[in-house]
């Protein structure tokens, strides 16, 4: 089972990841990644989405916090 925490560490970490794509100066086939990366991140929650949602659903969000983004 997900707790919240793990739940809203994997969306921190995903967007993290999505972030280095986004901004990475080598990739295999050139523009692709990093504009599927920039797509995604578009409409990827930011902090402010996940606290607001952890208010609201506190059974499926934890608030981000510096536990959370380890």
């Amino acid at each position: 089972m997900t707790t919240p925490a793990e739940r809203t560490k994997a969306v921190l970490e995903t967007r993290g990841f999505l972030n280095v794509l986004a901004t990475a100066e080598q990739i295999t086939i050139p523009g692709l990644v990093q504009s599927v990366a920039m797509g995604l991140l578009r409409h990827y929650p930011l902090d402010v989405d996940l606290e607001v949602s952890a208010l609201a659903l506190p059974r499926i969000w934890a608030p981000p916090n510096s536990s959370s983004r380890e």
